[in-house]
């Protein structure tokens, strides 16, 4: 029986202000470093949520803090910041990131956002030379943004999910995509990877964040995440590690 269109899972995207020309993204994937980055930006610049995106016909978490329930993928930004964040708890599989790119796409072009940027780990095997970050980023992305001397690319490989195809749509369009990459480790949150992030994003954006304070904050939040970690790795315990090659 084929499947009904209104049977698959569907994303839309919710926002009440108009965003910034940047949006700065983190989603739910193994070792949770990219995720624990934004949170933390979120937290250290003190920004308010001002959207959501909704997931229909997927397997959804409700995440709350003291005793508020909270949208498992949302928006934040602030009036004196150029950057909108997206905090993305919600574990989408990578046969969907299609689907949850295409929402994202269709909103930031309506919201004339000019560029994207991804914070990722990925646990690939490396040694400690490796512990850095990498990018893998479109063409005017790269050199509007970045320097090879303080992020060098990712050598070769391929990605996958949502931002493989946050990546694809920006190569032939306006719109600027850089994934930055790290390598992880099997603790969640690992807090070391989600450090590399934020110092990258901070000097890629000059934010004058201070990332001193994440290991602590990485710990507070580690059971919370935890928790969602062995989901994942429930639901793709190996295929991860032959997505990408440094």
């Amino acid at each position: 029986m084929s499947e009904h269109p209104r049977d698959r899972p569907s994303f839309s995207v919710t926002h009440d202000p108009t965003p910034s020309d940047t949006l700065v993204a983190g989603f739910s994937s193994f070792g949770l470093a990219g995720l624990t980055a934004v949170d933390y930006l979120v937290r250290n610049l003190d920004l308010e949520q001002t959207g959501f995106v909704r997931a229909e016909g997927l397997p959804s978490i409700t995440p709350f803090m003291k005793g508020q329930p909270r949208h498992p993928i949302r928006l934040y930004s602030a009036d004196d910041l150029d950057i909108t964040v997206l905090v993305a708890e919600q574990f989408v599989p990578p046969v969907l990131g299609e689907l949850l790119a295409a929402a994202i796409l269709d909103w930031t072009e309506s919201a004339e956002v000019s560029e994207i940027a991804v914070l990722s780990g990925v646990p690939i095997p490396h040694g400690p030379d490796a512990h850095r970050t990498f990018y893998v980023a479109t063409d005017d992305y790269r050199e509007r943004r970045l320097d090879d001397e303080q992020v060098p690319p990712m050598e070769s490989g391929f990605l996958d999910g949502t931002n493989a195809s946050l990546l694809e749509q920006g190569i032939d369009s306006p719109l600027g995509v850089g994934v930055f990459i790290t390598p992880v480790h099997a603790q969640a949150p690992d807090a070391d990877a989600a450090v590399r992030l934020v110092d990258t994003i901070d000097e890629t954006y000059d934010l004058g964040v201070d990332s001193e304070p994440l290991a602590s904050f990485a710990a507070d939040v580690r059971r919370h995440y935890e928790d969602l970690a062995e989901r994942i790795e429930e639901r793709e315990p190996d295929g991860t590690y032959d997505r990408m090659y440094m």
